[in-house]
């Protein structure tokens, strides 16, 4: 398992638009990813729960990857994050 932690940036934190893109992105890959903040983990691929964690502006967000493309997984995730301005 992979993990990496990152601080939202964009002022309205992760509403609609970003967390479908998030979810478009990891939906592309078949490892088992993870969502987390404030306590709660959430599926990645899941537009619903994404929604559900109300993140915001400098919220401190965990993505974890598990399965055989965790790395790849991880690493697109990160670079649609920096894309977006959405994390850093």
């Amino acid at each position: 398992m992979v993990e990496k932690i990152f601080t939202i940036i964009e002022s309205s934190g992760i509403h609609a638009r970003p967390a479908t893109t998030l979810v478009q992105v990891a939906s592309k890959f078949d490892g088992d990813i993870k969502l987390e903040y404030n306590g709660k983990s959430v599926n990645l691929k899941s537009i619903m729960g994404v929604m559900s964690l109300g993140i915001g502006q400098g919220a401190k967000i965990k993505i974890s990857a598990e399965g055989k493309d965790e790395q790849e997984a991880l690493s697109t995730l990160q670079e649609t994050l920096k894309k977006e301005g959405l994390a850093e």
